[in-house]
């Protein structure tokens, strides 16, 4: 495996080449504090930001383009100017809308009826045609002037009920491309910032997104996004994980640049996929279970094992090595912290949910660990760097068997009373954080119902369990 560049090592060697330029120890910039996060699917994340925009089409009705005489005329009453030519358009929206005329200043006049009642964002046109104003029910509600950036009014619609819609293209690029969102779905992060006004923090005066110019995040195996800390950090770019509530919390707490370093892949077991190297085969009722390196992952005592395609602890490398390999080259990978090196500040782990389906990894959960947490320190030459840890939460506290096993261990191994030789460790709870199908984007029960509070109040805890520790020590 790849060894990573000792964090002191690599800071004391940025302070050597400032203090050559002349620039005492005092005045040296602190060092990038970079914080570790893995875990399964729900820490790759999988929580939803807006209801998702989709190409518009058969919301609206009757649609009928006019053209007009001359270029653009903002003073222009084009309701009362009789047009040149008119077309019913056949086809609005999807991927092929019927073709415009062209030859003049065009405007496209019809009834816009959704299906369910909401708040909608409108997106008229594509690339050059978005330079255009958009009025729907004789309320404007989207304007992209040319040369300027869009803006949008969002406006409440009722299923089912026809309104009328206008939109005066700006330019000769007109077409009837178009996207619709409904920005009020309830868990969407979009609903819970924007209309439930929680988590303020993640968004300007203007409504747009905060994209924080001191918080770096960088995601390995998944969640690959490499960018200051925003929205869209997670499995895709409508999704978070606990690194955006986590890094608010973090870049608050320290005047360094902070480095959120994500290693996290979905679907998989600490007994297995991400057993930590040193793990020894154990046996439970004539089965073999497999030790690091080990494959299959259990077989018949006394028979010979057949080795698959995988192998126990296979993501615990493929992760890890990932982050070794970006720490390794850290002045090249981040240009942007160059020449001040780094130390790692902390681990987080969210994760536990693959092996609740498993009454043998459920009971070895707690030493694996307890395991993990050692190994990590050491790999990463961190031995006193804080471990943070949530508990699994999927149906809150109505949970027992394998689920209550892995979360008791979870829980036990943040207590210090049960683990004295594990030090700077805590175990934040989650189950107070599950949030109901119906006041959720999906009715999953997995990933949280990809409900976005559910994301943030999660990476809001292990923050806050870090920030704890941190100031211990």
């Amino acid at each position: 495996m790849l060894s990573p560049m000792r964090s002191s090592l690599s800071a004391r060697f940025a302070a050597f080449v400032l203090t050559a330029f002349g620039v005492t120890a005092q005045d040296a910039p602190p060092p990038v504090k970079v914080y570790i996060l893995s875990g399964q699917s729900n820490m790759v994340g999988i929580g939803q930001v807006t209801g998702g925009g989709r190409r518009w089409g058969s919301e609206f009705l009757d649609p009928v383009v006019s053209v007009y005489p001359g270029q653009y005329e903002p003073n222009a009453d084009y309701d009362t100017v009789p047009p040149m030519k008119t077309l019913a358009l056949s086809a609005f929206g999807g991927v092929r809308p019927t073709p415009y005329p062209g030859g003049g200043t065009q405007v496209v006049r019809g009834s816009l009826q959704v299906k369910e009642t909401g708040v909608y964002e409108l997106r008229p046109g594509y690339a050059d045609s978005t330079f255009n104003i958009m009025e729907v029910a004789g309320r404007e509600v989207y304007r992209r002037e040319i040369g300027a950036s869009a803006q949008h009014t969002q406006i409440p619609l009722e299923a089912g009920v026809r309104v009328p819609f206008k939109i005066t293209y700006l330019n000769d690029k007109a077409n009837g491309l178009g996207w619709i969102a409904r920005v009020d779905i309830p868990g969407t992060l979009a609903t819970v910032v924007k209309q439930d006004g929680k988590f303020p923090q993640l968004v300007d005066e203007s409504g747009a997104w905060v994209e924080r110019d001191d918080v770096w995040y960088r995601g390995v195996v998944t969640a690959t996004a490499n960018r200051w800390l925003s929205v869209g950090c997670g499995a895709g770019k409508n999704k978070i994980g606990p690194e955006l509530g986590f890094g608010h919390v973090l870049g608050d707490h320290h005047d360094a640049p902070v480095l959120l370093l994500k290693a996290s892949q979905g679907n998989r077991s600490l007994a297995w996929d991400f057993l930590p190297p040193g793990s020894e085969r154990y046996e439970v009722d004539g089965k073999v279970y497999a030790g690091y390196r080990d494959s299959p992952a259990v077989w018949d005592k006394g028979s010979e094992p057949k080795a698959i395609q995988w192998y126990a602890g296979k993501q615990y490398d493929d992760c890890f090595d990932a982050a070794k390999q970006v720490l390794a080259n850290f002045d090249e990978e981040f240009p942007q912290f160059a020449g001040r090196g780094y130390e790692i500040a902390g681990f987080a782990w969210w994760q536990g949910h693959k092996d609740q389906g498993n009454a043998v990894h459920a009971a070895r959960y707690e030493q694996n660990l307890v395991h993990l947490i050692e190994t990590l320190r050491r790999e990463f030459e961190a031995p006193s760097a804080p471990f943070v840890i949530a508990t699994i939460g999927f149906g809150g506290w109505d949970m027992d068997g394998n689920a209550l096993t892995v979360a008791n261990a979870q829980l036990n191994v943040g207590n210090r009373d049960a683990h004295p030789d594990l030090h700077n460790v805590k175990t934040v709870e989650t189950r107070d954080f599950w949030i109901s199908a119906d006041r959720s984007p999906r009715n999953q029960g997995f990933h949280y119902n990809q409900n976005a509070e559910t994301y943030m109040r999660v990476g809001e805890a292990l923050g806050r369990g870090m920030v704890e520790l941190l100031e211990k020590n």
